[in-house]
């Protein structure tokens, strides 16, 4: 498996530093509003990441965090008449209904930066110690020009860097470069006692800290957005290799951007959707679908249209699945020569699937392979199929789609009561059909419509699915 490192800008071969076991790193939500569509880029392409590794054998060690302490924090407390830790156990409740909504499997652990404040401190301490950091009037800052390597995840030249920098009012930088490792505490903001006065952490440190705890001091993957590269991830590796003098992550892994109707997302421009608000429109299955269709380190865009082709795409393979459920009851228990034929070229499917993820994680091309084996299942599934045929078929396009968490689960989005609600009117429609009451029928018929539910009438009996957003 080869995976495009940041640091190198190159693909390299992905082999762990420890036989088998893989540990990760991906930068999780600030907790202060429900996230948006460009947070849900990274979330949804390394929670797939991980599954395809566990696909692959490996024991995945990932940890996501949770920024409860920051300035955007404090200023929806100082707005709601919440408390710090209020607003952030609303707002992680919230990441987790969106989360799951989205078929993102929790973290191992998911840390919070108030939970490690001693952790924090030690290793500011240890910076300061190596003349890496130094203290100014109760604010503590990273000296960049004293660590060698930064800039090396950025590839931008120090001169470059400085140039751009700048001094805020009330800080006491040495170089207008160095960042802030720990905040001197200002009236009505929470703080913690520290060797240089009440404060509060700085940014960045944060992740440093929670890597290092929780999957050591050398991890294997660290990822997150493209928008992080510089200057967040590059301070982390400055802050890290500096405190413990090893490299800090082996592979640097950056989804791209995401625009929407081919600008960049802004709430100034009125174009900045959070997830909740998308899921109410398309459904939390189309959001994960539709990012999975682009290369992770593509730009993608975002647009009413295009979720609705993710949406379309998504009923493609779910209607195959769903016919071939139906017909694995009825198909002939009798295998011929060509169904043995059909069989037998399954495996090439997860081959090739298995070769586009191991291409730097090329999920598009991937999804491309679900759908060569849907045209060739549904196409199998039309003419004469056997059961043992049709089984085959059906564990193999389930594989695949749960390798990568492609929702292909068609009863997922109603949930076992609304299924059960669904084949009670059907039966009940059935009847009325039986005894010639058409009115009847028709008004379950619209009643399903009304609840999304699109009936066809075939030969063999009824079948049932969700409507998707063109049949609207």
């Amino acid at each position: 498996m080869k995976l495009y490192n940041t640091l190198t800008r190159q693909k390299e071969e992905f082999v762990p530093a420890k036989a088998g076991v893989v540990t990760m790193y991906s930068c999780g939500p600030t907790v202060y509003n429900f996230f948006h569509i460009g947070n849900a880029r990274p979330f949804i392409v390394f929670d797939a990441l991980r599954r395809y590794l566990r696909y692959r054998g490996y024991d995945v060690r990932f940890v996501q965090n949770f920024t409860d302490i920051d300035d955007k924090l404090i200023s929806r407390a100082n707005e709601t008449g919440m408390t710090l830790a209020e607003v952030a156990d609303t707002y992680i409740r919230e990441y987790e209904i969106d989360a799951r909504g989205l078929g993102i499997e929790p973290a191992d652990v998911h840390p919070r930066v108030t939970e490690n404040i001693d952790g924090i401190i030690e290793m500011v301490s240890a910076l300061v110690e190596k003349d890496f950091a130094y203290e100014a009037d109760g604010d503590v800052y990273y000296r960049t020009r004293a660590f060698e390597g930064y800039g090396k995840l950025s590839h931008q030249p120090l001169e470059d860097i400085e140039a751009g920098a700048r001094v805020e009012v009330g800080e006491r930088k040495e170089n207008p470069m160095d960042f802030a490792l720990w905040k001197r505490a200002k009236e009505g903001e929470p703080a913690w006692p520290s060797p240089w006065g009440m404060g509060r952490p700085g940014w960045h440190i944060e992740c440093s800290v929670m890597a290092n705890r929780f999957l050591g001091a050398t991890i294997d993957i660290h990822s997150g957005g493209q928008d992080l590269i510089f200057p967040h991830h590059e301070n982390e590796i400055a802050q890290s290799e500096a405190a413990n003098g090893v490299p800090f992550a082996r592979f640097w892994l950056h989804n791209g951007y995401i625009n929407v109707d081919n600008q960049k997302m802004s709430k100034s421009k009125g174009n900045f959707f959070t997830v909740r608000e998308a899921a109410k429109a398309f459904g939390y299955d189309a959001i994960r679908f539709f990012m999975l269709s682009a290369h992770y380190r593509s730009p993608i865009n975002y647009s009413a249209d295009i979720l609705e082709q993710a949406a379309a795409g998504l009923s493609r393979i779910r209607n195959c699945l769903e016919n071939l459920e139906f017909l694995s009851a009825s198909a002939r228990q009798d295998e011929r020569e060509t169904d043995r034929a059909f069989i037998d070229r399954l495996p090439s499917f997860r081959e090739a699937f298995i070769e586009r993820l191991d291409d730097d994680f090329n999920t598009a091309d991937a999804v491309a392979v679900i759908f060569d084996l849907v045209r060739e299942a549904n196409a199998y599934a039309a003419s004469d199929p056997s059961a043992s045929g049709i089984c085959a078929a059906l564990a193999m396009l389930r594989e695949l789609c749960g390798v990568i968490g492609v929702p292909a689960d068609v009863k997922k989005d109603g949930g076992a009561d609304q299924d059960e609600r669904v084949e009670a009117l059907i039966e009940r429609r059935q009847k009325a059909r039986t005894r010639k009451d058409f009115k009847e029928a028709d008004a379950i018929r619209d009643e399903l419509r009304a609840m999304g539910i699109v009936l066809e009438d075939t030969p063999a009996g009824v079948r049932w699915h969700r409507q998707n957003a063109r049949e609207r």
